[in-house]
């Protein structure tokens, strides 16, 4: 049975409120005090909580915060017999559901209590279909039916009980991140914080600051320290994701942090200690960056110790149904669609699409077409133009010039930021590639972003 907690100290509103609520069938208790009602939630959080904002002991409102602490999936409905914007303002700040004038919104209770329900039952929905699938943090959440993946994962469960530092290579989607908290989950800091970075997200002139740490007054608007990821990422895992991105001043910081576990904060004179266990991932040939001089060759050797290659979906086919299958669970809870039926052309576009991207990728269709789809079944109907186009297309029999390619790749990042009516983040996000990347591609082809 539904539970509502009504916190009241006028007992004629509370009992009146009680047989209102009986009678449409929710299990009522009553507290007079916020004393008495954080006994209730303690004892058993009430699901809904219709709470007066004046109470002798404390605020309504600063009740609610301390009842949305304890227990969050608790919605609080606020009742007054004031009006005040100020008090409405922090409620909600506070995380309150909804807030009521007493006698004149007395006919929107019950619909409002229903739909504070309705909320609490899709919430808890997600949570379950978000622990199933969310940040996987352990070997056995990942999908691997492959030999070659399976072969990944066997590496990784050897190296994740040690200190050792790991490179991941891979494309771009090929759940690196999922491996690098999957290692840290398997090892003696698993207790401790896991603190990733992409490298390549991160304006070069904010790297230091963002890593490292600054001091207070270190540049204008510093007007206060602040920890690096570095820092708190001490005596965890630190993960480095596309570090071929990192300038090479900043490789040289982090080496330093590697080989004695020193650094210092921006605009700072004195040497800080931290104890951090290092995974870094990247897409790119970091012995050819050495070769160009854009990589520490130092650097390498010390971040390279143990390599485990992720290879691309298109080389592990045998994962593509069943990834998509989790991804359709999870996007149907989450956009509340209730797909009834796969169709086996929908399955068999995605065995013979080549994913360039990846499981992000895929990810990212599976998401698109569940969307679009009106007939709880899914079809082909539902996909992507232009992964149909490229299935159903004849193969070339000479190679595209590189002029041919990068005409193609105009025309599509165009059509993308069309798409996204400029939004680049989004942009980036659909193509799969670095928001930094679309930058340079935007320049370099004179696109039309706007």
């Amino acid at each position: 049975m539904r539970n509502i907690l009504i916190v009241d100290d006028e007992r004629k509103i509370n009992d009146l409120l009680t047989r209102l609520l009986s009678r449409e069938g929710f299990d009522v208790q009553q507290a007079f005090t916020g004393q008495q009602a954080m006994k209730e939630i303690d004892k058993d959080p009430a699901e809904v909580v219709l709470c007066d904002v004046r109470l002798p002991d404390i605020s309504g409102v600063e009740l609610c915060r301390k009842i949305k602490e304890k227990s969050p999936l608790t919605e609080v409905v606020l009742l007054t017999a004031y009006g005040n914007i100020q008090d409405g303002i922090q409620a909600m700040k506070n995380g309150a559901f909804d807030y009521l004038l007493k006698g004149d919104d007395n006919d929107k209770i019950i619909p409002l209590i229903h739909r504070a329900f309705e909320k609490i039952s899709l919430s808890r929905k997600l949570s379950r279909l978000e622990a199933q699938m969310g940040v996987q943090n352990s070997f056995d959440d990942i999908i691997a039916h492959s030999p070659a993946i399976q072969q990944c994962i066997a590496y990784a469960r050897k190296v994740a009980p040690t200190d050792t530092a790991v490179l991941l290579n891979g494309e771009t989607g090929t759940g690196k991140e999922v491996f690098a908290r999957a290692i840290h989950q398997a090892s003696m800091r698993s207790g401790k914080s896991f603190i990733a970075l992409n490298c390549a997200a991160i304006p070069k002139e904010l790297m230091e600051s963002e890593l490292f740490g600054h001091a207070s007054g270190a540049f204008t608007g510093a007007t206060k320290a602040k920890k690096g990821l570095i820092e708190e990422a001490d005596q965890g895992t630190l993960f480095l994701d596309e570090i071929g991105e990192m300038p090479l001043e900043m490789q040289a910081k982090l080496l330093r942090v590697l080989e004695y576990g020193e650094y210092v904060r921006l605009g700072d004179h004195r040497m800080s200690r931290v104890n951090v266990r290092l995974i870094t991932a990247t897409n790119r040939n970091l012995q050819e960056e050495i070769s160009k001089g854009r990589f520490r060759e130092d650097l390498y050797y010390r971040i390279s110790t143990f390599q485990i290659y992720l290879p691309p979906l298109r080389e592990r086919r045998e994962d593509i149904i069943p990834l998509a299958e989790h991804f359709i669970a999870y996007f149907s809870g989450k956009l509340n669609k209730n797909i009834k039926q796969i169709d086996e052309a929908f399955l068999r576009s995605l065995q013979q699409y080549t994913w360039k991207g990846n499981i992000r990728e895929l990810k990212n269709i599976i998401e698109r077409s569940i969307i679009i789809d009106d007939d709880q079944v899914l079809s082909q109907d539902d996909l992507p133009p232009d992964l149909t186009v490229q299935i159903n297309q004849p193969a070339s029999s000479s190679p595209l010039s590189a002029f041919d390619l990068a005409s193609a790749e105009k025309i599509h990042i165009q059509k993308v930021l069309n798409y996204t009516k400029g939004n680049k983040t989004e942009a980036a996000r659909l193509l799969n590639i670095a928001l930094t990347t679309l930058y340079r591609k935007i320049e370099q082809y004179r696109i039309d972003a706007d």
